[in-house]
């Protein structure tokens, strides 16, 4: 069940071990999107910006917790890829201690200080409460988010990658279900939205937990295996900690740049968060390319083939440039047409019309530009899979700087226009320091 990613063509293997996580990516944002089209068709635009008012503050926190687990993850795929399977379960035995801390404190903190939060980002009074009642059931959820990401993160270490697909499909529909049920049978609201998202996500963690001890007897915990070290967790939290960072480090800048939209009106913030949904689903590809290239950085530095960092590294790249240009056309064709999934028939043409107009701005701005990100996630995952987590963190200060530039120069002077701009040059200052931060990192282990 198994897959050895130092072995055979890399782009065979690349493409093989990406694809099912792109689709699990896919169906994962699939319904992320679908919560907001029923939030906004059955809720009406004021919800839809709501729950998008919250889309960084989620990103800060929620962001957090997949990349600790996804740095947990890569110590797993390191000892898997050197054959060393007594050592890699001892790092998943301890990886399951620091996951149930940092969720009970997480969910906890977050909590308390989620309204205090969104007061701070001077969110619009008149989706205020709305925003609250949506995102304080995230957060209570946040032990149920790190468990299925620190199993799915698992399962990937050693080379399954088509496994958390299939729970994530089933996890899809079962969240497009309840969504319907929740907020149109029931009128719950905006929180009838989020008990979908994380009650579906809890099923497909279950279902992980039941196939990983079912189907992968090395990662099968036995009792010498259960030992509390000081120096494993030592080696988690350095990896663990910086990749979590960079993913809050990065949503900094997003709040921020959340914080100077919010000052132009709910009408701006529906339009932002409409195109952030819409964007995010279309940069799923990008996501899994990172993905696989943690996994394939981290077996290969475990196996010692440096040499097959560099090839992997191309032709990743080059599915990233294909994508990238597939996705600019499919934007500019059919920009206004994903934007009127989102929108209420009842609304007024007025408001309407500055949502359709300032979304197709945003992702024309953003699409053009799509295989910066496509750099941004392949180098910055390939130097944490090749055990550089601290170094990587630094690509997501270059985006804070980026995006923080434009939220407090460039909204100001040109408004919702300006704030279109901060992911491009967020991105060119990542990749600026990633590619030379790379090659740096090789040489080291060389």
């Amino acid at each position: 069940m198994t897959k050895d990613l130092t072995l055979g063509h890399p782009l065979k293997i690349i493409l093989g071990f990406a694809l099912p996580i792109f689709f699990g990516y896919l169906f994962q944002q699939f319904y992320n999107v679908v919560d907001t089209i029923i939030v906004g068709r059955f809720l009406g635009v004021e919800s839809l910006a709501a729950v998008g008012s919250t889309g960084c503050v989620h990103f800060l926190v929620i962001g957090f917790c997949i990349g600790l687990c996804s740095g947990f993850a890569i110590p797993v795929a390191q000892r898997f890829g050197g054959s060393d399977y007594t050592v890699m379960r001892q790092f998943v035995f301890n990886s399951w201690i620091l996951v149930a801390i940092f969720s009970v404190v997480l969910a906890t903190v977050t909590m308390i200080f989620c309204k205090p939060l969104l007061l701070l980002l001077k969110t619009p009074y008149d989706i205020l409460d709305k925003a609250y009642d949506y995102f304080i059931v995230i957060l209570a959820g946040i032990p149920v988010i790190m468990f299925y990401n620190i199993l799915a993160g698992f399962i990937r270490s050693v080379g399954d990658s088509k496994t958390p697909l299939y729970f994530l499909v089933i996890s899809a529909v079962l969240n497009i279900i309840l969504d319907l049920v929740f907020i149109a049978l029931f009128g719950w609201g905006i929180p009838g939205a989020a008990y979908a998202t994380v009650i579906s996500q809890l099923v497909s963690g279950i279902l992980c937990l039941f196939y990983m001890n079912k189907k992968f007897e090395i990662l099968r915990l036995q009792k010498e295996d259960k030992i509390v070290s000081a120096r494993r967790i030592s080696v988690l939290l350095g990896i663990g900690v910086p990749m979590g960072l960079q993913y809050s480090i990065t949503a900094i800048g997003t709040i921020i740049l959340q914080w100077s939209v919010n000052l132009l009106g709910s009408a701006f913030v529906a339009a932002m968060s409409t195109a952030q949904k819409i964007s995010v689903f279309f940069s799923t590809p990008f996501d899994a390319l990172g993905t696989t290239m943690a996994t394939y950085g981290g077996q290969n530095v475990g196996a010692h083939k440096i040499e097959r960092l560099n090839p992997g590294l191309f032709w990743s790249c080059t599915l990233g440039a294909i994508y990238s240009a597939l996705a600019f056309i499919v934007m500019f064709f059919f920009s206004d047409f994903f934007t009127y999934l989102f929108i209420s028939s009842t609304e007024s043409k007025e408001l309407v019309s500055i949502v359709v107009e300032n979304t197709r701005f945003f992702l024309l701005m953003n699409s053009s530009t799509y295989f910066l990100l496509a750099l941004v996630n392949i180098v910055r995952f390939m130097i944490q899979g090749m055990g550089f987590s601290k170094l990587a963190v630094l690509a997501g200060v270059f985006e804070l700087i980026g995006r923080t530039v434009i939220a407090i120069v460039f909204v100001p002077l040109f408004g919702f226009k300006g704030a279109c701009l901060a992911s491009p040059l967020a991105w060119v200052l990542a990749d600026t320091f990633l590619i030379f931060a790379y090659f740096a990192c090789r040489k080291k282990l060389l």
